[in-house]
């Protein structure tokens, strides 16, 4: 990526790939921060989201955030909610077809979208935000004008996407209308003039698309401004729902600061690059400690100062079983004394909560034991570093509690 100006650094933090960049180029034809000094009016940015569900999660938020940064910086957001194209659904990444939704079922869905990034965006300063739903073009396009549009692209083109490539080469079916959404997504650039789009690092052939599609209409082609997929709770895999590793706009102040108070140290620097404003280089040393300000930090986003420090009152109160004592009070556990992998009853085993493995798999099996405040109901959980159970509190019963360190 090209040099970044020190004007830009929030526009470009987390940002994986920018394209085209050309770092020695002196026209705002190939290079964003160009671009950006050299406009003689404020950028159109672009993200689209298609409404294929009810709730938003903090993977969600990641382009979202970006958003806002162009806003700050005097720019204009473009949200544009997909209505039209969530009754496909985007193919990228699933291994078969996406059910198509109803349009009652995109209407319900997208009723929400608004207010849960509300919190997030700049909805009062003027020609800061635009709001548009893509079937204001997409359902006037006669079969000419889809033609056209068609007529962009080879089947070569298309294969190479890579959902459709493997799922070609398996033999899994590839529908000819799961073919018109990376063009239908492509022409929204088109219809609103964008200057930059934004999208996960999976949307660079969509984004892609876009640029094709406004060159052939005449318009200066848009940039490509891609982000990281937000890893889930588990530390393993993308966030979502699906999956239940995800911490969604709507939820509760206790509930978000609960699961984020868990993250684990292999991606907690993600998220506080990502989706947070703090200097990473003042990032508190001890895991435990970052855990905790990552949690009350987001919540407060979403829910303000008052309920966040309140969920994270109600949360240690939660893992002292109520009884208001202080966290520092804990007594530790290191689990350099553990071998790992390790199952649940046999990591118990090991502290001093209990006498033995067997009598730890029982109170297991009994609901006497939670981790992190969240009850273990299975002695034979796997865990497989120790790395993601720093910091946490194992319980047994009411009064007995060690912290796991290293």
């Amino acid at each position: 990526m090209a040099q970044i100006p020190d004007e830009f650094q929030w526009i470009y933090r987390g940002v994986t790939e920018v394209f085209p960049d050309q770092p020695k180029a002196d026209s705002e034809q190939d290079n964003l921060s160009v671009r950006l000094q050299q406009s003689d009016r404020p950028l159109r940015i672009k993200l689209g989201i298609d409404p294929t569900g009810a709730e938003i999660h903090l993977g969600h938020s990641i382009p979202v955030r970006k958003l806002r940064a162009f806003q700050d910086a005097g720019h204009t957001a473009v949200l544009i909610i997909g209505d039209f194209t969530a009754r496909i659904g985007d193919p990228t990444g699933k291994s078969e077809v996406r059910k198509q939704l109803t349009t009652d079922e995109v209407k319900s869905n997208a009723a929400t979208y608004l207010d849960q990034v509300r919190s997030i965006l700049d909805f009062d300063t003027p020609g800061r935000l635009e709001i548009r739903y893509n079937s204001e073009w997409l359902s006037t396009l006669d079969l000419s004008q889809i033609l056209e549009i068609f007529a962009t692209m080879t089947v070569g083109q298309m294969l190479a996407k890579e959902g459709f490539a493997e799922r070609y080469e398996k033999g899994t079916p590839v529908f000819l209308h799961e073919f018109f959404y990376p063009l239908m997504q492509g022409y929204d650039s088109v219809a609103v003039r964008a200057d930059v789009e934004l999208g996960g690092t999976d949307q660079k052939f969509n984004i892609a698309v876009g640029r094709d599609l406004q060159r052939h209409f005449g318009l200066k082609p848009q940039f490509g401004m891609l982000l990281p997929l937000l890893i889930g709770s588990d530390g393993i895999q993308k966030m979502s729902k699906s999956l239940d590793n995800y911490v969604g706009l709507q939820e509760d102040p206790l509930t978000m600061y609960s699961k984020l108070e868990k993250t684990s140290d292999a991606t907690i620097e993600q998220y506080f690059e990502l989706l947070t404003r703090l200097p990473l280089d003042t990032l508190p040393e001890n895991p435990r400690d970052r855990q905790k300000l990552l949690a009350l930090e987001i919540t407060h986003q979403f829910h303000g100062e008052a309920a966040a420090q309140q969920a994270q009152q109600d949360a240690v109160n939660l893992v002292q079983g109520g009884d208001g004592g202080a966290a520092a009070s804990v007594p530790e556990f290191s689990l350099g004394e553990v071998n790992f992998p390790a199952k649940a009853f046999y990591l118990l085993g090991a502290t001093p909560l209990c006498a033995s493995s067997s009598e730890a798999r029982r109170q297991i099996q009994g609901g006497a034991v939670k981790l992190e405040g969240d009850r273990l109901a299975d002695p034979n959980i796997m865990f497989e570093q120790p790395a993601e159970l720093y910091g946490q509190v194992l319980q047994v019963g009411k009064k007995k509690f060690v912290r796991l360190v290293k």
